[in-house]
């Protein structure tokens, strides 16, 4: 500081800031995402990881453009993709087994290579003209479908296993993320399928799992120490598809899973039949727009009060009355562009239904066994999307063209918002710390030292 006499007063004066630098500046708070990727790796893990689940979004739809561009039948794409889907629901909780045994990099590899062989099979026999039994005979290839997104919310949960606020927001990105694949995924694919050739968005999509799955595999930083048990000791905690609460969950994603494979098949007959099927991917966009949008803001805010399963019984019957919409516009229109805003609404609380869905879930399964547990969500899902898209397909085919299609998702939400209303609204659960032990590791800051250490003893 500086001092200056005037008269008999003596004054202090602030100090000067020094030549050539600015005085600092107060920096401003960072947001909840922001914090999220403070964690050494986890950016790594994410990038890749995001590369590897678009294609996600890509397959049924560009083999339902496939099907119908070369053999012209809906009831011929919904059933392959039902079976494909129906394929990954079965193998996906015995993959997800593995990982929490192996560890997500040593399954992961091998997977990617399995699902994207059985999809090449799938399209050369699809194009080549071969049989039909050809066709499924490639199927069960792609019950090695990986479930990257559950691999990734498992190594935030591992990374934030003592922060509840950092793991609401790790949720709701994901969940966005979620969205997001879906909503370029529809897009890229009906582009390529259409602009470019029927077997490019197929193509495509299995570049795209091969590289981004082998690129996230690689990533062994942050992967979620393995415990491996001795030859014939019993698993850590119980099965989760036996912990209370767990069955009429399933079945609340699996109605929820029947929504998106059925308004998926819907809309692309509905854009069919006004000659307009090439845009039915922006269409489609719109719905995984509005849920990521509503994703990413849910996120934003700070973990809701209140029981899980409550919020969840809530969400759910907030997205089964948005589903109206699509049906009501569809119904007084007749076009198709007054359903992209329809569709952008009703995705809205897609997110934060799945986001307390998954909530609960981490609460409802032990640590040791996440894997397993987040991959009988993924299931249900997979198993609903194929009853959707076979529903969806028999519908559009044997009902009136137009809105009546759109019958089918609305059926799946209810059914959906029936099951957590009767299961859970009134449901008082035993809390896991006393009925099966501690869901979450010892408390270990997550730091790159620490992952380094449970790398290093995990049996690789």
């Amino acid at each position: 500081m500086q001092f200056a006499l005037t008269g008999h007063t003596l004054l202090v004066l602030p100090s000067a800031p020094a030549p050539g630098r600015e005085p600092r500046r107060r920096r401003r708070p960072r947001g909840p995402y922001a914090r999220l990727f403070d964690t050494p790796g986890a950016l790594a893990f994410t990038l890749p990881n995001a590369l590897a689940r678009l294609p996600m979004g890509m397959f049924s739809v560009s083999a339902v453009l496939l099907i119908t561009t070369v053999h012209g039948s809906y009831a011929l794409a919904g059933a392959v993709v039902a079976a494909t889907l129906g394929a990954g629901a079965v193998g996906g909780p015995l993959l997800a087994r593995l990982v929490d045994r192996y560890g997500q990099a040593r399954v992961t590899v091998p997977a990617v290579l399995l699902t994207g062989a059985g999809h090449l099979g799938l399209l050369l026999c699809v194009t080549g003209g071969a049989p039909l039994w050809a066709w499924f005979c490639c199927v069960p290839l792609t019950a090695a479908t990986p479930n990257t997104g559950g691999m990734s919310r498992a190594r935030w949960a591992h990374l934030y296993r003592e922060a509840p606020a950092a793991r609401h927001t790790a949720n709701s990105f994901e969940q966005a993320l979620d969205e997001l694949c879906f909503l370029l995924g529809p897009l890229l694919a009906a582009g390529l399928c259409t602009g470019l050739a029927p077997a490019a968005g197929t193509l495509t999509a299995v570049a795209l799992l091969v590289t981004g799955g082998l690129l996230f595999a690689a990533q062994r930083r942050t992967e979620p120490p393995t415990a491996p048990r001795p030859a014939g000791a019993a698993r850590p905690g119980r099965a989760p598809l036996l912990l209370p609460g767990m069955p009429p969950l399933l079945v609340t994603f699996l109605c929820t899973g029947a929504v998106f494979g059925s308004l998926e098949v819907v809309t692309i007959a509905y854009a069919d039949g006004l000659g307009l099927k090439g845009w039915a991917g922006a269409v489609l966009a719109a719905q995984a727009a509005g849920s990521g949008a509503a994703g990413l803001a849910f996120g934003l805010l700070p973990p809701p009060g209140g029981p899980v399963r409550r919020r969840m019984v809530r969400w759910v019957g907030v997205m089964a009355a948005l589903m109206t919409l699509p049906l009501l516009v569809a119904a007084a229109t007749g076009a198709l562009l007054p359903l992209v805003p329809a569709l952008l609404i009703a995705g809205m609380a897609t997110a934060p239904a799945m986001v307390t869905g998954m909530t609960l879930l981490q609460e409802l399964t032990p640590a040791a066994r996440l894997n397993e547990g987040m991959s009988l969500v993924v299931t249900a899902l997979l198993s609903g999307i194929a009853a959707g898209a076979a529903a969806g397909g028999w519908v559009v085919e044997h009902l009136p063209p137009g809105a009546a299609g759109y019958l089918t998702p609305l059926t799946a939400a209810a059914l959906a918002a029936a099951v957590a209303r009767g299961a859970f609204y009134s449901w008082n659960p035993v809390r896991k710390s006393t009925a099966m032990g501690p869901a979450v590791a010892p408390p270990e800051p997550p730091s790159s030292s620490s992952t380094a250490n449970a790398r290093s003893a995990s049996p690789r």
